[in-house]
């Protein structure tokens, strides 16, 4: 696999070298560029397997390059700002390590790139029908039959707020602030309804894209989450799910 690095610190670059050449040693490093110039005219006359990119460089920001040369490999982001993330993943990203890197992280991101790879080889030529229901979700479960106070009733999916476990039992809680239990567990309820609408952000809570209020960056990379109607606990996205969330919070 032959690996290009873009990186504007020397140090970090060598460091990055060096994991990379300890985790995979078949791979070979063929460049190491920090500027957005110098890895334009790099790219326009070959591209590697692979590219392990910062965002800062010496003279802009990293996605400059794409709107000068195509890009066809997977690219993996190693940068100290978590803001670029969305856009990242929109110009080939496969992963995006934040500084300081450790050596799980990087070989975390090569793994996933291997995986890419093999997913690709065995799917050469995909199903028809199977890419159709990938590009076209189903909706999803429109309702719920509930039973509260001895009486049965439906509650529409989209007037719920969040899922969540309380007791080792899923419970329903709707945006007028109702409350239902539910028969199903709450990894049942995250199958049956819409992905783009629902996002299960930890173990216990299933939120609703409407219910989402506020994010803040927390301690330890983490994500706090304020939904419009107050949930039980606190809520919180651990940095390795930071990433596919932002790409849910994007994809409307």
């Amino acid at each position: 696999m032959n690996i290009v690095i873009i990186e504007d610190e020397p140090k970090t670059a060598k460091s990055l070298e060096n994991l990379i050449l300890d985790l995979k040693p078949e791979a070979e490093i063929i460049g190491w560029y920090d500027s957005v110039e110098s890895s334009v005219a790099a790219l326009s006359k070959a591209q590697p397997d692979l590219i392990f990119m910062d965002i800062q460089l010496a003279d802009g920001l990293c996605f400059e390059i794409f709107k000068s040369v195509t890009i066809s490999c997977p690219v993996i982001f190693c940068t100290a700002f978590d803001q670029y993330s969305i856009e990242a993943f929109k110009s080939n990203g496969v992963d995006y390590i934040l500084k300081p890197f450790s050596r799980d992280d990087i070989w975390e991101a090569l793994k996933k790139v291997d995986e890419l790879k093999n997913f690709f080889q065995k799917n050469a030529t995909p199903d028809l029908n199977d890419l159709l229901n990938k590009l076209n979700p189903s909706a999803g479960k429109t309702s719920f039959l509930v039973y509260k106070n001895l009486k049965y009733t439906t509650v529409q999916t989209d007037d719920v707020a969040f899922f969540y476990i309380k007791n080792d039992s899923t419970f329903l809680v709707t945006f007028d602030r109702q409350e239902f239990p539910l028969t199903q567990t709450l990894t049942q309820v995250a199958s049956l309804v819409s992905a783009k609408q629902f996002f299960r952000v930890n173990r216990q809570y299933l939120v609703n894209f409407k219910a989402v209020k506020e994010i803040e960056h927390y301690f330890l990379r983490k994500l706090y989450i304020r939904l419009a109607v107050e949930t039980p606990d606190k809520l919180f996205i651990n940095k390795e799910k930071s990433h596919a969330f932002f790409s849910w919070l994007e994809d409307r």
